[in-house]
């Protein structure tokens, strides 16, 4: 009873939150460079606020990230020590074509990333890649509207196919698009999206979406005649809505919550628009821009497995009940707060047996592998004289939810190929462009403000995780 014996532990992060370099290797700008530190990031993220260039007037995380970019080796090189089977990282689509309509790559960006891969598997270490991690070139978004233009599916495949063909035999494990379903709660920052006045966003945002679902199973069609050793991987951010309590209203409620979530893998897995999203989109009169082949494409070339990040759970409530509960606060996904969890220190429940639930709930409705490629606790570290943090806490949260999940893999039967936390290393915070709300196992010397050393070093968790890789997640 444990974890298979080929399980691939890991750790997971994004290529606009670590990476930096944003100017070096004739990188393009992306709309996630231009997010920035502090209270405009929100509208930003929400394509509220038109924001498509660098000002004096914002500090702009992204430009350094945490600078993998130079430091690729040193950082590997830990991972390797504790043990690391998978990483899992993303390319920055304007690395690879930095405007993004180019018709031949850039030769450096594929380069940096060739390398990158190389010396993972010189440490045995197999990479887990994300296409794109939220990362859209801003001339795509500026000249064509994101992906509400049918035309950044021919970008996304020519992305793809330089991709599967230069680093064929180099990287098996790939996911078409990071946390699919955030474009409904962060369209900017999801899908490079932006609104004009008196526009219909949600039309927009499903023209949006059908595109990317197109352009995520002609991904999985290319990889196949590149190379068929490939698999290719759905991304969900996750967490079941629980009812907020037993009145029908509200149990009916989670269930409209939990489909609106899952519609995207419903699609991606099952290859066809389920019957309910077809029925709302009928009542609310959402047109779906299908052409001709879509149908075929979407249900020929269904993923191979599914992965997803957790986080927390969430909690519905019928509009009829808002009143009798308090909201939650914290996270992207807003839900009800529930009085059975403990929050972080960003207000996000903590919820272990959450994730055993959502794992069960995701597996016996598309009976496919799972990988769990996010998840961790976001907290303020204060090192020592020497650097070094005594984070009892992450371990803590790390230990409750691997916990968790190897229930969901040897009582319940979950069929799970592996699990990356967020993150290994000290980066950004996507919701808040932070520092300061730490997840590694290493500390990185770097505030919100952008000031520090970037200098490494080992937090009491990282000889932790260390241990739990080498007995397979026995000792935890």
């Amino acid at each position: 009873m444990g974890f298979p014996k080929d399980f691939l532990w890991g750790g997971a992060t994004a290529a606009n939150q670590y990476e930096g370099g944003y100017n070096e290797g004739g990188r393009g700008l992306a709309n996630v460079d231009v997010m920035p530190h502090g209270e405009d990031r929100f509208p930003i993220g929400l394509g509220k606020k038109l924001h498509l260039a660098f000002d004096e007037a914002h500090h702009y995380p992204a430009k350094v990230g945490v600078d993998f970019y130079h430091r690729y080796k040193e950082d590997i090189a830990l991972y390797a020590e504790m043990g690391f089977k998978v990483f899992r990282m993303s390319i920055a689509w304007s690395r690879i074509f930095p405007m993004g309509d180019e018709a031949e790559p850039n030769e450096e960006g594929l380069k940096f990333y060739e390398n990158v891969f190389k010396e993972l598997k010189k440490h045995n270490i197999e990479p887990l890649v994300t296409i794109t991690h939220f990362d859209m070139p801003i001339h795509l978004i500026k000249e064509y509207g994101g992906w509400k233009n049918r035309q950044v599916v021919d970008f996304y495949a020519n992305l793809v196919r330089a991709l599967f063909t230069r680093y064929k035999g180099l990287v098996r494990y790939w996911i078409t698009f990071n946390e699919i379903n955030i474009i409904l709660h962060l369209p900017f920052m999801g899908a490079g999206l932006t609104f004009e006045p008196g526009e219909n966003e949600k039309q927009a945002k499903y023209s949006a979406i059908h595109h990317e679902l197109v352009a995520s199973a002609l991904a999985t069609k290319i990889a196949r005649e590149i190379d068929p050793n490939i698999r290719v991987g759905s991304m969900l951010a996750a967490g079941t809505f629980y009812p907020a309590s037993p009145n029908p209203k509200d149990v009916f409620q989670a269930q409209q919550d939990n489909r609106n979530n899952y519609f995207f893998v419903d699609v991606q897995a099952r290859g066809a628009y389920p019957a309910y999203a077809l029925k709302s989109f009928e009542r609310e009169g959402i047109v779906i821009p299908f052409v001709e082949g879509d149908k075929e494409l979407l249900n020929k070339h269904t993923v191979d497995y599914i992965t997803f990040s957790y986080y927390t759970s969430n909690m519905s409530v019928h509009p009829d009940n808002i009143e009798m509960h308090e909201k939650a606060s914290g996270n992207i996904i807003v839900g009800q707060k529930n009085p059975y969890l403990e929050v972080s220190e960003w207000g996000w429940p903590i919820d272990p047996l959450g994730l055993r639930t959502t794992m069960n709930e995701i597996y016996d409705r598309y009976q496919k592998p799972l990988f769990v490629v996010e998840n961790g606790l976001g907290a303020i570290d204060k090192p020592d004289e020497n650097g070094y943090v005594a984070d009892d806490y992450r371990i803590n949260y790390l230990r409750d939810h691997i916990s968790a999940m190897r229930d969901a893999v040897t009582l319940d039967g979950v069929d799970l190929m592996g699990y990356t936390s967020w993150a290994p290393i000290d980066l950004v915070s996507a919701s808040t462009g932070e520092m300061s709300k730490r997840y590694g196992f290493v500390y990185v010397d770097r505030d919100d403000a952008g000031n520090g050393s970037l200098n490494r070093t080992k937090k009491k968790s990282f000889e932790w995780y260390k241990q739990v890789i080498a007995s397979n997640g026995e000792t935890i």
